[in-house]
């Protein structure tokens, strides 16, 4: 089939608890790790690996330069404690069974365009989970400290029904490709967190298709982060994803409306969407009260592009046209199958899958106008 409907269901099994325990422990380790070395903290490197643990790494091209825990900690006690020194690091996979785990991480350095992947050895000792090994190499990148938070759905349904649904994979992958391209990193929240259901999948699509094989891609998708893991003093923009998924869930969540508020005026962020994904911002409300998009120009997927008396369609809370006009909004839309973007200030909208990647560039445009 051209066309697939993916849904990644939460597993519900009797160990799922423990399992996610384990995970979240991993990932403090790893964190321990990288917060250490982006702010010079002894104690957290310490704390992240085991005592005899040693790191594997390259010197002179191809030699192979075996470096002692001991001696890593101590390349961070000449800098000042506490100070960021320009690391930002990211965990990108984790894979674990019983007391022994592998892991992934990103390190990047904007100042010396570089970017780093660790690859780690972890194993439960005495309970803790503990780094063994770490082995690192390097590449020459554009890659920065800038994130973007991409907001998707856990709902598998629309509404109550039994009809299926999911995020846009297509807008998920066109949006998030030309980000990545540009050094953004991009983070991923959903309501409730964890993995969150898939529509819309073209395998006859290359890009697509390379990313449904990429592991640290998909392993975002599968541990998306819930709103209370969310620091939005981290985020320079949020992203709306559409999709059936898109209308439930989303909207209605307080936490993540108040994230993107914060994001919109106290670090003077941008609010984006795409097709479905308008949903999201139809309902927010700036401090003193207004609604976000009263007297403002907005896009997104139409009612008048809706199935008329189609069941799907009689699960949804609200209509987007009609629900944006009510609020003071000016709807714009153009044929079907047609790039449509709409630019006010810092809310840029888009009106279909085809749209996305217009939708980041011009999201990456106005980050770039904001520096000058």
């Amino acid at each position: 089939m051209k066309y697939l409907l993916l849904v990644i269901a939460t597993v519900l099994i009797s160990s799922q608890t423990f399992s996610q325990t384990d995970e979240s422990r991993i990932k403090n380790t790893l964190l321990n790790y990288i917060n250490g070395t982006s702010y010079n903290n002894t104690k957290l490197i310490e704390k992240a690996f085991y005592p005899e643990a040693n790191l594997y790494l390259t010197k002179n091209k191809d030699e192979l330069w075996t470096v002692p825990i001991s001696e890593y900690t101590s390349w961070y006690t000449k800098a000042t404690p506490g100070k960021f020194n320009g690391r930002t690091g990211n965990v990108l996979s984790i894979e674990y069974f019983n007391n022994i785990a592998m892991a992934k991480a990103e390190i990047v350095i904007p100042a010396k365009n570089t970017r780093y992947i660790d690859m780690f050895l972890l194993k439960k000792i005495n309970n803790e989970w503990k780094i063994i090994s770490k082995s690192a190499d390097s590449q020459k990148s554009n890659a920065n400290s800038n994130r973007i938070l991409f907001i998707v759905s856990n709902a598998h349904y629309y509404g109550d029904s039994k009809l299926p649904t999911g995020n846009s994979y297509s807008e998920i992958v066109n949006a998030y490709d030309t980000f990545k391209k540009a050094g953004y990193t991009v983070d991923f929240v959903s309501p409730k967190g964890g993995s969150i259901p898939l529509a819309y999948i073209n395998t006859t699509d290359s890009l697509q298709k390379t990313y449904l094989y990429n592991a640290d891609f998909m392993y975002a998708l599968k541990n998306t982060k819930n709103p209370n893991q969310i620091n939005p003093n981290q985020y320079k923009a949020v992203h709306y994803i559409g999709g059936g998924s898109a209308m439930f869930g989303v909207p209605e969540n307080n936490a993540i409306q108040k994230i993107v508020m914060t994001i919109y005026e106290e670090k003077n962020g941008i609010i984006s969407s795409v097709c479905h994904g308008t949903a999201g911002i139809v309902h927010l409300k700036t401090k003193d009260g207004k609604f976000l998009v009263a007297g403002k120009t907005i896009n997104g997927y139409p009612d008048a592009f809706e199935r008329e008396g189609a069941e799907y369609l009689k699960q949804f809370p609200f209509f987007i046209t009609k629900t944006i006009e009510e609020h003071g909004g000016i709807f714009k839309y153009s044929p079907r199958n047609s790039v449509h973007v709409e630019v006010d200030g810092n809310l840029i909208t888009g009106q279909n899958y085809l749209s996305s990647k217009t939708v980041a560039l011009k999201i990456i445009e106005n980050l770039e106008n904001h520096k000058n």
